[in-house]
């Protein structure tokens, strides 16, 4: 079904959507794999599927909820999510962009919906995701990174730093995440845009709201882990930081490649991730 507008779908949303989720945002920027994001959802079990693009790059698929909105437009992110939030409390929700994956422990026998019912008896609300970039190593064939077949991604070279406030306090919990290409071509990166924890998996509620950092304003909803132990964490293993890196001009003539000593391919399973630390099960076996 389309919609003309955020505000139109926010409208019908509270009929159209299950009340609980869990639900997929795709948060399209370009046509590079649509298609293949959108199935990839489907297949580890959301229930719907929300498409947000402008008009000609919305998928023409029935049992997608497809919203016209500009995604290039100022502050885009948090229009779309925002929105959404406010119009499905309750629900859980996951946002992604369009040529993004997400895997998490044991994906390939258990759905979302298993790990969200998991998440909710160990009284958490989010599940922290790390962006690991993806890449083709080949970008004479596939200039613009974007290669299923090909894909590679960084088995080293992530870290993670003490996140504060403004006034120099410690945040309990919480961590500043990074590695990948926005670490490896840092200079053609934008500082407030290195990092690559998202919390992309979440129970929308009354007066919650994501902020451009991908952080949100309820401060628990920003932390790693449950003050007792570890959770399950999950992955996003994204084209979009490779795409950008190949179609900006100040980037595009200074990268010849993006392969190194630490590229491996990407097997497009949950155990490579695990295997590489980007992920872990917490309690979850």
């Amino acid at each position: 079904m389309k919609y003309t507008s955020l505000t139109n779908f926010a409208s019908q949303a509270k009929s159209a959507l299950h009340p609980k989720g869990p639900h997929a945002i795709v948060l399209i920027e370009d046509p590079a794999e649509v298609d293949s994001t959108i199935a990839h959802l489907r297949e580890i079990g959301f229930r719907e599927v929300i498409a947000v693009g402008s008009e000609d790059l919305l998928p023409e698929d029935e049992t997608v909820h497809a919203v016209v909105h500009d995604m290039h437009r100022e502050n885009a992110l948090c229009d779309v999510i925002n929105t959404i939030i406010k119009a499905c409390p309750g629900a859980w929700l996951h946002y992604c962009y369009n040529a993004e994956y997400l895997y998490f422990p044991f994906c390939e026998t258990r759905n979302v919906r298993e790990m969200i019912a998991f998440n909710v008896e160990e009284r958490r609300d989010t599940i922290l995701t790390f962006v690991v970039d993806l890449y083709s190593n080949d970008l004479g064939q596939f200039p613009n990174a974007v290669s299923r077949e090909t894909a590679h991604l960084d088995k080293s070279g992530y870290y993670a730093l003490a996140r504060f406030t403004e006034d120099g306090e410690k945040l309990e919990r919480q961590l500043d995440f990074f590695g990948g290409l926005r670490w490896r071509f840092e200079e053609h990166v934008p500082w407030l845009r290195r990092k690559i924890d998202r919390v992309s998996i979440f129970r929308a509620k009354r007066g919650l709201e994501i902020r451009e950092d991908h952080t949100f304003n309820d401060e628990e909803f920003n932390t790693f882990a449950c003050p007792w132990h570890h959770n399950i964490t999950a992955a996003v293993c994204s084209f979009r930081t490779a795409k950008a890196l190949m179609t900006n001009p100040g980037s595009m003539y200074a990268i010849p490649h993006f392969w190194w000593s630490n590229s491996e391919k990407f097997q497009w399973n949950s155990n490579q991730l695990m295997e590489l630390g980007l992920m872990e099960p917490g309690q979850w076996f």
